[in-house]
């Protein structure tokens, strides 16, 4: 059975800032416009899509059941190129073949950017 993971979603309390943080620093494309309760955001280069829900006040956030992982070819550059946009991650990994770094969203849900999807690809 086929069953590719199309879209994440994540509960914001404030949606469109959390819309923001992912376009600007993950590349991802969206009016910003809620439709049906949702923003809609999807990336230029495929993968899945993220949709951003408004989160009731009995919602807890920012909890590490859940971690969005980023493809980028060169973790430290990338993170270079975010912190100058204010996006500080923690420091660069180094494991069996990759590295991988991780920060949070606005409402403090674990993102981490890593190149494991690359790995060997140069070979």
């Amino acid at each position: 059975m086929e069953s590719p993971l199309g879209t994440v979603i994540l509960y914001a309390r404030d949606m469109q800032k959390s819309a923001a943080f992912y376009a600007r620093h993950f590349g991802f494309v969206t009016s910003g416009e809620v439709v049906e309760g949702l923003i809609e955001l999807k990336h230029p280069d495929g993968g899945a899509g993220i949709l951003i829900h408004q989160a009731a006040k009995s919602v807890k956030l920012g909890q590490v059941g859940v971690k969005l992982s980023f493809h980028v070819k060169d973790v430290k550059a990338f993170a270079a190129q975010a912190a100058l946009e204010g996006l500080a991650f923690g420091a660069v990994h180094e494991a069996n073949g990759y590295a991988f770094a991780n920060a949070k969203d606005p409402d403090k849900n674990s993102v981490s950017i890593s190149s494991r999807a690359h790995r060997g690809a140069a070979a």
